[in-house]
């Protein structure tokens, strides 16, 4: 006993030094920790970080994350997940450090759930680094995985963003899943934050951008320094700061930069001699105000559908839904709204001549980018009001600039309270009384009081009774029905549409006839059909666009069937939403939504120059609605015959990509076909006239034809007003590139010019597109990002390989220069052998 006490003794004098010895942040392979609720991380030399398993509230789940261990709340900087997701790690759980296969997390019953990537030698070690990142070395100290290169939501000082680098929110404060958000740094826009179309990673415009691209000294790197200073580091090594002020003590103070779950960056500072009372405190974020800067064309905007974003006295978004309305997740104050009663046509015909609604009038109050599908001018606040009570489709009328009403439809998006435009209102149309006297057959049915004994025996021999003659005639019913179906068939050839027709409404002629008073007001023609104005009745009067298929046309039957087929089974905003069809004996229609602003021809080819913005979101809208049908619908559709006459526009002249008639579908497994030449001179590929198969670069040059018209406000071929060596667009456009000389291109405009960085860009792009080798051309879904700016531009070659140059083309230049004079007409040539 006098032997053991000493060394009992001296064993606790050293257990303190063990324990600062196996603190240094080093973890050797082998070792591993377990998803428990008493689990002890790996911690940072300074004990200021934390690597391991972080409990999520209230649950049997557990978070591989790395976290402030000496902040209170355990704030998490870090957290695994893969490309898609983030992983959460059942209870039971481990995590190891392996050799060859570095950190693997694998759940209770031994399956992967998650690994460190791209692993490519032996791992010695890993440490937990007092920064907050977290490394794989090899033998010789050489780093082979970190942290800080696979970034969520945080950066952290010394942590350095490069191009292509990616941050991307939570779904909530609580809920680690992907949330809507992502900030990025990319070529020539520097840093920008944009919303996503979950679960997709379809990317909506920035709602935020640094402005601080230059072209000749791009930014190469976002910096946090230990300092707290944040900014961007160029080419030449300068930096352009993003935050004004006063840089704080790294000894005194925890850093991090997160972009919030709300789609808010912010850098946050935490006093590290707090007590148990300290918060994080914002010291600087972007945007200054989310609720008006987040604006995207597709999804909810900042908070849900229907609901309102007010800023914070923190720059924070605060969502609301309007009154009348509740969430549709109580448990996610920033997700959608839902009406808390009934509203419709059909509803409101069950109480005719009452008065249903009152307005909820919200002042200041905008919902920009949803639906309106009407636009009236020239109106009062009242008779706005007035409009949108007799509407039994107005959910909200939005009355602005003294003298414009825009109805809008549910779901509303982007609603936001914006103090920074005064005068304008928002009446929201909520209902006074949400029992609706229903119809018998939409009603529950009553419970019955009990009756006795003998009326029950009474009731059901009457019922038994007259079961037996409803049988009779239920059956006689039938028989007619089928003779009359029988009849009908031998008088009228069975057409199968499919499913889509569940989606269409089957117009009789006569409606169509009556719809558009005989066929009187004329829209346009094409060499498929004329389309005439009219109007339906879908719970109020509706404006709707008839094209009427000629009977003489060769590939009339296939046409409608084509027509029917592709567009009912397409849904993008920036195509034209067809709602229905006749197909009665010989008469073939189909009837589509009434687009008020015409056609981009129109539009581009008058007098009064439109404004280059207004152009720059046509030309991408274009692009957006092609990517689709090339790409994102359920079969890749080549449209064959782009045109300015075929691209509509809408109230807010946004894009809708009309007349699928030329278009032939592929299949998923194929990327090429062959067809009749189709298509509209001066916009036709050179490909169509070499015998080559057809796949969707022949839009892509279609496109490119359009984004130079749009550039110029000129038609592409123009022998009559312009000189002849600029009558053929796309020959001067590639000249006057060549020769540094845009701004002949463009007049001279000032408009342009003041954006001569994105009109060189979008000249650039138009050249790729008209690229006479279609292996060269880019794919629409390229084009798109490049026009956004979302990858980089090249220099493009001369797109006249052939032409230019004597080979095979060559021959068939002086006929293709005399086939482009009318544009307006369908091609009807033959294929050059």
């Amino acid at each position: 006993m006098d032997f053991v006490l000493p060394h009992l003794l001296f064993l606790l004098i050293l257990l303190p030094i063990f324990s600062i010895a196996q603190n240094n942040g080093n973890v050797t392979t082998g070792n591993f920790l377990t998803a428990t609720n008493n689990s002890s991380p790996w911690l940072s030399p300074s004990g200021d970080f934390a690597f391991g398993f972080h409990p999520l509230n209230q649950t049997d789940l557990f978070l591989l994350s790395i976290w402030f261990a000496k902040v209170p709340d355990k704030t998490i900087v870090w957290f695994a997940k893969d490309r898609l997701d983030t992983i959460p790690a059942p209870r039971g759980s481990k995590v190891e450090l392996t050799a060859d296969l570095g950190l693997v997390l694998t759940g209770p019953q031994g399956d992967e759930l998650w690994r460190s990537n791209n692993i490519l030698r032996t791992v010695a070690s890993g440490v937990m680094s007092d920064t907050g990142n977290f490394e794989l070395h090899d033998r010789n100290f050489n780093k082979l995985w970190e942290s800080f290169n696979n970034p969520t939501d945080t950066l952290l000082p010394s942590q350095n963003m490069d191009i292509g680098g990616v941050l991307s929110s939570r779904q909530s404060e609580t809920h680690f899943s992907k949330g809507r958000f992502q900030l990025r740094l990319i070529p020539e826009k520097d840093l920008v934050l944009n919303t996503i179309n979950l679960p997709t990673d379809f990317q909506d415009n920035f709602y935020y951008s640094s402005g601080t691209s230059q072209p000749s000294n791009p930014g190469k790197q976002l910096v946090l320094n230990q300092s707290g200073d944040i900014y961007i580091l160029r080419d030449d090594n300068q930096t352009l700061p993003l935050r004004q002020g006063k840089p704080e003590s790294a000894a005194e103070f925890y850093f991090r930069a997160t972009l919030n779950f709300d789609g808010v960056f912010t850098l946050c500072s935490y006093p590290k001699n707090s007590s148990a009372n300290g918060i994080w405190t914002p010291i600087w974020s972007v945007p200054d105000n989310i609720c008006v800067a987040s604006a995207a064309f597709a999804g909810s905007g900042t908070c849900g559908f229907n609901s309102i974003c007010t800023l914070g006295s923190d720059k924070r978004p605060i969502c609301t839904c309007p009154k009348g309305y509740s969430l549709l997740d109580p448990n996610d104050p920033y997700g959608s709204c839902k009406p808390d009663f009934i509203q419709g046509c059909e509803d409101d015909k069950l109480s005719p001549g009452k008065d249903l609604y009152y307005f909820e009038v919200l002042t200041n109050t905008y919902f920009i980018n949803s639906e309106n599908y009407a636009i009236l001018n020239s109106y009062t606040e009242d008779q706005c009001s007035k409009s949108c009570m007799d509407d039994c489709m107005c959910v909200v009328a939005v009355f602005k600039d003294g003298d414009t009403c825009y109805k809008k439809k549910l779901p509303l998006s982007n609603g936001r309270v914006d103090n920074s435009k005064i005068g304008g209102k928002a009446f929201m149309k909520i209902r006074k009384n949400n029992s609706i006297t229903l119809t018998d057959h939409r009603l529950p049915i009553p419970e019955t009081k009990k009756k006795n004994h003998d009326n029950l025996i009474l009731m059901w021999s009457a019922l038994l009774a007259s079961s037996v003659f409803v049988n009779i005639i239920l059956i006689v019913a039938i028989c007619v029905g089928v003779f009359s179906i029988y009849n009908k068939k031998l008088k009228t050839p069975m057409r199968n549409f499919g499913a889509v027709e569940m989606n269409l409404r089957c117009f009789t002629y006569k409606e169509l006839v009556e719809a558009t008073d005989g066929f009187k007001e004329e829209l346009g023609k094409g060499a498929f059909g004329v389309v005439y104005k009219g109007a339906i009745e879908m719970g109020s009067s509706v404006l709707v666009a008839v094209k009427k298929l000629n009977s003489s046309v060769q590939d009339y039957e296939g046409e409608f069937k084509t027509e029917v087929n592709v567009i009912g089974q397409t849904h993008h905003k920036n195509l034209v939403r067809l709602l229905g069809f006749c197909d009665e004996g010989l008469h073939r229609l189909l009837v589509y939504e009434f687009l008020s602003n015409g056609t981009l021809a129109s539009f581009l080819f008058r007098d009064l120059k439109p404004s280059w913005n207004q152009r720059i979101h046509i030309a991408v809208g274009i692009a957006r609605g092609l990517w689709y049908l090339h790409e994102e619908c359920s079969n890749q559709i080549i449209h064959c015959d782009i045109k300015p006459q075929n691209i509509l526009l809408d109230n807010c002249y946004n894009v809708r990509i009309s007349d699928f008639g030329l278009a032939k579908l592929l299949r998923m497994n194929q990327s090429k076909t062959h067809t009749n030449i189709r298509g509209t001179k001066g916009y036709v590929a050179p490909e169509w006239f070499r015998n080559m198969p057809i796949t969707p670069k022949v839009d892509v040059y279609s496109y490119g034809v359009i984004l130079l018209e749009i550039i110029c406000c000129r038609r592409s071929v123009d022998m009559e007003k312009i000189e002849e060596e600029k009558a053929i667009l796309t020959d001067w456009a590639y000249d006057c590139y060549r020769e540094g000389a845009l701004d002949a291109l463009v007049e001279y405009n000032v408009e342009e010019l003041d954006d001569k960085e994105k009109l060189e860009r979008y000249v650039m792009i138009a050249i790729w597109c008209i690229q006479e080798d279609p292996s060269l051309r880019p794919t629409m879904r390229r084009v798109t990002q490049m026009l956004e700016g979302v990858v980089e531009v090249l220099v493009p070659p001369c797109p006249f390989l052939f032409s230019r140059t004597g080979n095979l083309f060559a021959d068939q230049t002086p006929y293709i220069r005399k086939r482009l004079g009318n544009e307006t007409e369908t091609a009807k040539m033959v294929r050059v052998p």
